[in-house]
């Protein structure tokens, strides 16, 4: 049987449901402009729920067939794990502040809501993508976690340099923000905190109570079908709450969309390239460049509506992030899986057959 034929009816057509779950989400937010506003209600802090509970139980299934009790051999390789630190938090940033002056610079809202993409290492939806190339679990919890940590400590200061501090250096509009500690905190703590402690305990107990084979063979893959469905629930609801404006500002989408797509990109191949140089295998090299080239638009986008409101400039560029990223994305796991078979050639030789995503 082949690797289609084993796919669930989901799995086969993902690619066409995420795109049909955007154009639903879109067509919620132009023709139902009062579904905004119902969405709006569920809105604790700068935690919209429906999204915060979309991400969590994506996140779960993901995270709860990661092998904890490997984690402490996931960073024996300090070049590699050095290699992930410099590109997630210089040049990741430094790359899209450049993007941004180079195609926003006459529009300082999108200026700013693109650099505070950049700025956000993606805890979220790497698991997903990192999964499905079949990249290294325990190795992508590890990295997760340790941009989790570095998200608590510098977002403030990151966002206040890049944003406040070196546009005006450059003679462009840069704007005062404020952000505390404490509200990145919270934001880790509720899309990565809580499916983190559910999937380590899952894990613990389940496995002491049923035995690793059950645990494994049966439970993983019935709840395995959670992610993709939390996933499409997810894009509906956030591109519900912005469809209003990607309707009526296409320009200023393409015009947002075209930076966000040559980072991804970039990111992407120029990590797999210095990963595998590095002496990474497949699955390490996989994962840390799915870690470079996403981003955490979930705290872009709380962080824009908590600074500058859910109708600025800022907010609408950060949910532009999702638009790009969740097609791109697709398309680089199948990118990942042609680097595997043409520069890791041992390894597709002796690896299981991936469940790829088909066209």
């Amino acid at each position: 049987m082949t690797v289609t034929g084993r796919l669930s009816f989901l799995d086969r057509y993902l690619t066409a449901w995420i795109f049909g779950a955007m154009l639903a989400g879109v067509g919620i937010g132009y023709f139902v402009p009062q579904a905004q506003g119902l969405m709006n209600r569920f809105q604790v802090g700068t935690t919209n729920v429906p999204i915060a509970i979309g991400l969590i139980l994506m996140m779960y299934p993901p995270l709860a067939r990661v092998k904890y009790e490997e984690l402490g051999l996931v960073f024996a390789d300090r070049k590699v794990l050095l290699l992930s630190l410099v590109q997630n938090w210089i040049v990741g940033p430094l790359l899209m502040f450049a993007l941004a002056i180079i195609f926003l610079r006459h529009y300082p809202e999108y200026m700013a809501g693109l650099i505070m993409i950049g700025l956000a290492r993606c805890i979220a939806m790497v698991i997903v993508w990192n999964d499905l190339a079949c990249g290294d679990r325990e190795y992508a919890a590890g990295l997760v976690a340790f941009n989790s940590i570095f998200q608590v400590l510098f977002f403030s200061l990151y966002a206040w340099i890049f944003i406040t501090v070196l546009p005006a250096r450059l003679g462009l509009s840069g704007a005062v923000v404020q952000v505390t500690m404490g509200e990145i905190a919270q934001s880790v703590a509720i899309y990565l905190g809580i499916p983190f402690a559910a999937g380590f305990i899952s894990r613990t107990l389940l496995i002491r109570l049923k035995g690793a084979d059950w645990y494994d063979g049966r439970y993983v893959p019935r709840i395995s079908p959670m992610t993709l469905v939390a996933l499409l629930f997810t894009i509906v609801v956030m591109f519900a709450l912005k469809g209003n404006y990607i309707v009526r500002l296409p320009l200023d989408v393409l015009r947002i969309a075209l930076p966000l797509l040559i980072y991804f990109v970039v990111m992407f191949v120029a990590s797999f390239w210095m990963a595998r140089r590095a002496g990474a295998g497949y699955e390490t090299s996989a994962t840390l460049s799915f870690t470079a080239a996403s981003n955490n638009f979930e705290l872009a986008i709380a962080v824009a509506v908590s600074v500058f409101g859910i109708d600025s400039g800022q907010a609408f560029a950060a949910v532009i992030g999702p638009l790009v990223e969740v097609p791109v994305l697709i398309s680089l796991v199948h990118l990942s899986f042609w680097f595997r078979q043409r520069f890791f050639a041992e390894a597709h030789d002796t690896m299981a057959e991936p469940v790829t995503i088909p066209h």
